[in-house]
């Protein structure tokens, strides 16, 4: 009985979704997990993305909504916030109830009385593989569900940006050196804790494309000086000794406070680090996270040449790996990072654009090059 969507790019993309969580429910009540969400039907997920689309386009007091709809009953939503009365799920109603409930954390409750879907509150909690939609922006709409751990970032199933359509690949661009941080986004890792290298990495990256700035992160090894031979000297902003307040929360997680205080001050640290990223030049760290150097500009090590080709890819569907010269990739940011990985193939390189792009730059033993991943389409 529910309408079907007038957005042309719900109705195509919504029967591959559902079938995203059909298999990983499937999967996990296999394995015993418990707390899981209901599976959402094709035609619930596309009304819900048809309704979340059109509220993306409109303003209330001026402000474009920023929301996040998760499809679930009241019962499984912990202490739920209740209305007296359900609404009906509709542009008008996400609109008015946006500016209420656009913090973090926060999710407009959706559910069905058998024919037709409504709003029936919000809540802070959602069981696992709950289907959730965020409206990030006018036209951009992320499909996304926890971790079934509940560690860390959601984990992104598909994009919608207007009639572009990217459908999360868990599996497209991974390789068996395929940099953690890509291989956590896609949640194919193992238990996934706060205070893993991965999940620090992912909290950086998205901290450094939310400035809207650009920026780059260079990760070296500890306790090695080689990366000075791809930097410019002097160092615009080099530090001694190393800033170590995010090393030292990172180290002692648990030991003098409780979760909560040590997630909060960890999310300050990562800020405070990101910050510094908008600074032009890169910010150089180790991997331990101590703050060697802001502002740094790099240049080709003297015992290597010039990089003339990288693997790139993204993992999305058709984002199989492409051989490219650096240069057709992005900017200076990406060349110089691509470089420097090239001449110091124990690094890591983490790089915003302005316009959102996010790239992981890595030594791929096993292609004998550079690999860059592209990873906005999982940071959103």
């Amino acid at each position: 009985m529910i309408n079907r969507a007038k957005y042309q790019a719900a109705k195509i993309v919504a029967p591959t979704i559902e079938a995203h969580f059909a298999q990983h429910l499937a999967e996990a009540n296999a394995k015993g997990e418990l707390d899981l969400a209901p599976q959402p039907p094709a035609r619930v997920i596309e009304a819900i993305l048809d309704a979340a689309f059109w509220s993306s386009l409109r303003k209330e007091e001026g402000h474009s909504p920023k929301i996040s709809i998760a499809f679930i009953p009241p019962e499984q939503a912990g202490n739920p916030l209740l209305l007296k009365q359900v609404l009906p799920l509709n542009p008008n109603v996400l609109t008015k109830m946006a500016p209420g409930v656009e913090r973090g954390g926060i999710h407009i409750g959706v559910w069905h009385d058998g024919y037709n879907l409504h709003v029936w509150g919000s809540t802070l909690s959602i069981p696992n593989y709950c289907f959730v939609v965020d409206v990030s922006e006018p036209g951009l709409l992320v499909v996304k569900h926890r971790r079934i751990y509940g560690f860390g970032k959601y984990t992104n199933v598909a994009v919608l940006k207007g009639d572009q359509i990217k459908i999360v690949d868990e599996k497209g661009a991974v390789g068996s050196d395929s940099p953690p941080i890509l291989l956590s986004l896609l949640d194919l890792t193992a238990h996934s804790y706060w205070n893993d290298s991965a999940n620090i990495l992912i909290q950086l990256a998205v901290s450094m494309r939310a400035h809207g700035r650009g920026g780059a992160v260079l990760m070296v090894p500890k306790d090695t000086t080689e990366w000075e031979q791809s930097v410019i000297h002097p160092i615009g902003y080099s530090l001694t000794p190393p800033y170590k307040g995010l090393a030292q929360l990172v180290s002692k997680e648990g030991k003098d406070a409780s979760e909560i205080f040590w997630q909060s001050s960890l999310k300050r640290e990562v800020d405070h680090l990101a910050g510094l990223t908008a600074i032009d030049g890169a910010t150089i760290i180790n991997d331990k996270y101590e703050l060697l150097a802001f502002g740094a500009k790099t240049g080709r090590a003297n015992s290597n040449g010039h990089i003339q080709q990288l693997s790139y890819a993204e993992p999305v569907s058709d984002g199989e790996a492409k051989v490219l010269h650096p240069a057709k990739i992005g900017g200076t940011r990406h060349l110089s990072a691509a470089q420097f990985i090239f001449d110091q193939r124990d690094a890591q390189a983490l790089v915003a654009s302005q316009d959102g792009h996010f790239t992981v730059f890595s030594w791929s033993p096993t292609l004998n090059m550079v690999q860059a991943h592209r990873i906005d389409a999982l940071l959103l």
